[in-house]
């Protein structure tokens, strides 16, 4: 198969950030996908439905004009959290679902939740409404060892809550374990998970051997080769419970290249080509347009896009830094050719 032809996709996981970094980096996500969920993590945080529309506002502003594409719009989640501004947001259709940051697992996550007995209230309006939750999993214990954060959050964390929440719409954001995917498969609650293209294309050893290199460096933190194989097994098997969200996560390089380096990876501008090439790798390239464009839309009770995306065996060379100074950011696979090409 040399070409390949799908229902436009939708990425269910993105950081677009804000002011100048927001202007360098939608057009690369507005591109390839239709929609994508955006993620709230802001300074300050996106917390209320007023926040929700300026922010969605700005993106739509900085979005080229060639581009059709819809932003929505997450509520970040605090101990705070009014329940009610969550269900009018909802029903406004202005808030698509509420972003859970344990408090301090990640990057701009100080204001997160401290434990899910502080949000039970939001929880309980959340599962009745059919509101989505999408959940950062993994533990801020520091007695746990960075690699093994999801697994704990699964057991401590993840288990007990759909356990008291059985009827309320969870996303998984970005799984790197094994044992997440048994978990996910092993569920008869409304669970699922996104998977980015670079926990199916990277694993530790591709980040420290020979050297540590700072862009495969993200949150949660690439597992080893084991846990990847479980990613590709899941993302290309054809289960509905697992689909598309790039966790694209722009920083400045001077961020990355610092003694304490931020955490993410930005795969916007060769996201579909990578994830192409994965399916393709795992003989799997007829279950690709239900990762990309079928599975995330029935679990948010969305249509799919109409309009389609053509992906063609054709080599392309993947661009190299964006912006200059402080503004620099770098892509992933930069300089890279990819097998893949977006017609």
């Amino acid at each position: 198969m040399n070409s390949i032809t799908i229902a436009r996709p939708d990425d269910w996981h993105v950081h677009l950030r804000d002011d100048d970094m927001l202007e360098q980096v939608v057009e690369f996500t507005a591109r390839q996908f239709a929609r994508a969920i955006v993620m709230p993590n802001l300074k300050p945080p996106v917390i209320n439905i007023e926040r929700a529309i300026a922010y969605r506002d700005r993106i739509l502003a900085a979005c080229p004009e060639q581009y059709d594409f819809t932003p929505l719009m997450t509520a970040y989640l605090t101990d705070t959290t009014d329940p009610a501004e969550l269900e009018r947001g909802f029903a406004a259709g202005v808030l698509t679902a509420v972003k859970l940051y344990p408090a301090n697992a990640t990057t701009n996550s100080a204001a997160g939740v401290s434990s899910v007995d502080a949000v039970r209230g939001c929880l309980e309006v959340m599962q009745r409404i059919g509101m989505p939750l999408l959940v950062h999993g993994e533990v801020v214990d520091p007695a746990i060892d960075i690699f093994d954060r999801e697994a704990v959050f699964l057991e401590r964390v993840l288990a007990p809550m759909i356990a008291d929440f059985p009827a309320l719409k969870v996303v998984l954001e970005h799984i790197t374990t094994a044992d997440s995917v048994d978990f996910i498969m092993a569920s008869t609650t409304p669970l699922a998970a996104t998977i980015t293209a670079h926990h199916l294309q990277v694993n530790r050893n591709h980040m420290l051997v020979g050297g540590i290199r700072p862009h495969y460096y993200c949150l949660p933190i690439v597992k080893r080769a084991s846990h990847q194989q479980a990613l590709r097994d899941a993302a290309t098997g054809g289960d509905t419970r697992f689909f598309l969200g790039t966790d694209t996560a722009p920083h400045p390089i001077t961020g990355k290249h610092s003694a304490c380096g931020c955490a993410g990876v930005f795969t916007a501008p060769c996201a579909l080509e990578s994830y192409v090439q994965v399916f393709d790798e795992e003989n799997a390239l007829d279950k690709f347009e239900a990762f990309a464009s079928f599975n995330g839309p029935a679990f948010y009770g969305l249509p799919v896009n109409t309009g389609t995306l053509t992906l063609t065996r054709t080599p392309t060379k993947v661009g190299g830094d964006l912006g200059e100074g402080d503004a620099a950011i770098r892509p992933y696979r930069m300089g890279e050719t990819l097998p893949w090409s977006v017609a």
